[in-house]
């Protein structure tokens, strides 16, 4: 998880390659593709989705990933997740509530 969230794709691939399982959760209920994604490490987002992580994973306080990089305000990251088909309907708030809170609308578009 430290991973995911330092930026660490080329270690974080070999892990995955080793059998680590790609949507696992920490005790928060984060995924690798949360944490990331949070941390505005768009490579490593890109290797994850690549691989085929579940964009729309929310966390334990109902948070996506996109939802995430949009508070964070990570554009790079975010265009990975809406690339990706990333709903921007899910959680709590929604992509869409955040985008509108923080004025990145046109993110989303």
């Amino acid at each position: 998880m430290d991973l995911a969230r330092a930026g660490e794709t080329a270690q974080l691939a070999e892990f995955l390659d080793h059998g680590f399982v790609l949507d696992q959760t920490d005790v928060a209920g984060n995924t690798l593709l949360m944490l990331a994604a949070y941390s505005g490490q768009a490579e490593t987002v890109a290797m994850l989705l690549a691989r085929g992580a579940n964009p729309d994973l929310l966390n334990g306080r109902e948070q996506s990933p996109v939802a995430g990089a949009l508070f964070k305000g990570e554009d790079e990251v975010v265009a990975l997740l809406i690339a990706a088909g990333a709903d921007l309907d899910a959680g709590t708030p929604t992509a869409r509530v955040a985008a509108a809170m923080f004025g990145r609308e046109h993110l989303l578009s």
